[in-house]
């Protein structure tokens, strides 16, 4: 019966370190591409309205800028989780 718990342990652990793989990578990824592309834009449709057939609508395009810093911390945060996070705790 030990057993059997112990294994239900292990997997739960095996869950929580694939997120933090999964989470590392991400933070990597997205550190990356702010670095080679240093903004990103989205465009937002804030009013619209029907008259008739008649379909009016307003949208604005915002655009933000990524530091560098921001990449680069984006990228030191991922690798320390692969690193450090995927070590076994006593």
């Amino acid at each position: 019966m030990l057993g059997c718990y112990t294994a239900a342990i292990e997997h739960e652990e095996d869950r929580g370190v694939n997120a933090l793989k999964v989470l590392a990578l991400l933070l990597i990824v997205g550190g990356v591409l702010g670095l080679i592309y240093h903004r990103f834009s989205y465009t937002r449709e804030t009013h619209a309205t029907d008259i008739g057939s008649l379909h009016l609508a307003v949208s604005n395009t915002k655009s933000i800028d990524v530091p560098d810093w921001v990449g680069v911390g984006a990228i030191v945060a991922g690798a320390a989780l692969l690193i450090f996070g995927s070590q076994s705790k006593p």
